[in-house]
């Protein structure tokens, strides 16, 4: 199973965002620019949060983390920061994964998906799975 990417920051959007115990957390620094002559803001920039809805395990897109996050547009930077800032209507100057908040049940369902094809990741363990994808990025709650 693959996310497609080929809809801009659609890829990012989750199947089932309103039921969601568990989301990928991203630290987004945006710029405001008034069209107007003569209006400004101070500060002209601020840092926000982004959220994105992490989808069941097993479910379409639960493999967000190893496609779009890990290896796919989010990886590259100047990338995402132009599709966040195509989403949120406003220049974006930095954009950066955080972590995945989650619950103990969600963690648990993701390690026990992981564990029952662990050759979709080339990898020998789940715990190997997490700290390639994930790093120390998983904030269980």
């Amino acid at each position: 199973m693959t996310v497609d990417t080929t809809d801009g920051l659609a890829s990012l959007r989750p199947t089932e965002p309103d039921s969601a115990t568990a989301r990928y957390v991203f630290r987004v620094e945006i710029r405001l620019e008034p069209d107007a002559d003569g209006l400004w803001t101070d500060p002209d920039r601020f840092e926000t949060t982004l959220y994105r809805a992490a989808d069941d395990p097993g479910t379409s897109g639960w493999l967000f983390f190893r496609d779009t996050l890990w290896r796919g547009e989010l990886a590259d930077e100047p990338h995402f920061r132009r599709l966040v800032a195509d989403e949120l209507g406003c220049p974006v100057v930095s954009a950066s994964f955080s972590e995945l908040r989650t619950d103990e049940a969600y963690f648990d369902a993701l390690k026990a998906e992981i564990a029952d094809d662990l050759a979709l990741f080339n990898a020998d363990s789940v715990s190997e799975v997490l700290t390639k994808y994930l790093g120390s990025s998983v904030r269980v709650a």
